[in-house]
């Protein structure tokens, strides 16, 4: 008897009689596991509840009509299918953030949402003038701010939760473009009786043996001085004693008498305005300096639109104490 196809049936069903399609929040809560391989932080990752998340690839593993994880009373453990699928998923998510983006970016340029990540020794002295800029310029543009450190701020661009980076150059990291804005030199600030304050010619030696304060691991500011040390001649194994969080304390704990400490130049008359026994040297020429560029990743859809805004804000910083880059 011949099979005939009956109308409304065109929807056929996949092997084993499923037909459920699975969901982005399903495959958004298996990647978050597969990553962790922990249900709490997985669940945070993602701002999730646990019971949620759970839910999510339970019903996945129901969808696909396999184990996805091996679940223990400690720990939570890839499949061999999960670990194939996993990689599956993560393209299928990546896909879709590319979507996402694309409709954003052939909306008119300059609105929308611009997540804009700022190191913290950037950020206090830059961003008056970024703010201004955008507010007068682009005034479509909700532009949100994340100030963190590099490491973060890379990995957030990375895994798109930052559009935008703003901070010290280079990086050298694949998958990212630098867009140059400015250099600006490094000034030295020491208490007001210290012997090279108020100098302008102090040759970079003199850092081999000074009492030099630091930010803390995890800055970049840290590596650049330690950086313009060791080209000095600074000993790799010179002690650095003490250490803090953010330019303000380091600023106080020279001005207490402790020892001297590094500032890039936009820093200097914000923080050194705070302690009048405070002064500052410059060094000889040429004057150790870092660069400060706009980060993106490469290929961006909103990369013309990027390099719009680097090119006014090489124009909105050329009055402040810093070397524009053209």
């Amino acid at each position: 008897m011949p099979h005939t196809v009956q109308p409304g049936n065109t929807g056929a069903k996949s092997a084993g009689g499923r037909s459920k399609q699975p969901s982005l929040a399903q495959l958004r809560a298996f990647a978050a596991v597969a990553e962790h391989l922990h249900f709490r932080d997985a669940a945070a990752a993602i701002g999730m509840s646990q019971p949620a998340l759970s839910g999510a690839v339970s019903a996945l593993e129901e969808a696909l009509g396999v184990q996805l994880l091996e679940r223990t009373t400690r720990k939570v453990l890839l499949s061999p299918a999960g670990e194939r699928l996993a990689v599956r998923a993560k393209a299928v998510l990546d896909a879709v953030g590319e979507l996402m983006e694309e409709a954003e970016a052939v909306r008119a340029p300059f609105t929308g949402v611009l997540r804009l990540g700022v190191i913290p020794t950037v950020a206090p002295y830059l961003l008056p003038t970024v703010l201004r800029l955008v507010h007068e310029r682009y005034p479509e543009l909700d532009l949100q701010v994340h100030e963190e450190q590099t490491s973060s701020l890379l990995e957030g661009l990375a895994a798109g939760r930052l559009d935008l980076l703003l901070l010290a150059v280079p990086l050298g990291v694949p998958g990212v473009s630098e867009l140059p804005l400015f250099d600006e030199d490094f000034v030295l600030v020491a208490p007001e009786d210290h012997e090279l304050a108020d100098r302008t010619d102090i040759p970079r030696e003199a850092l081999r043996d000074l009492r030099l304060l630091l930010l803390d691991e995890g800055h970049c500011l840290r590596d650049q001085a330690l950086d313009v040390c060791r080209e000095a001649g600074r000993s790799e194994g010179a002690a650095v004693t003490t250490t803090a969080a953010g330019l303000s304390t380091l600023v106080q704990l020279v001005a207490g008498g402790l020892g001297v400490t590094l500032l890039p130049r936009t820093a200097v008359e914000v923080e050194t305005s705070r302690g009048h026994r405070l002064r500052t040297g410059r060094f000889s020429s040429p004057a150790p300096s870092r660069r400060i560029a706009l980060a993106m990743r490469s290929g961006a859809a909103r990369s013309d639109e990027f390099e719009e805004l680097a090119g006014a804000l090489r124009g909105a910083v050329a009055g402040l104490p810093v070397r524009v880059v053209t």
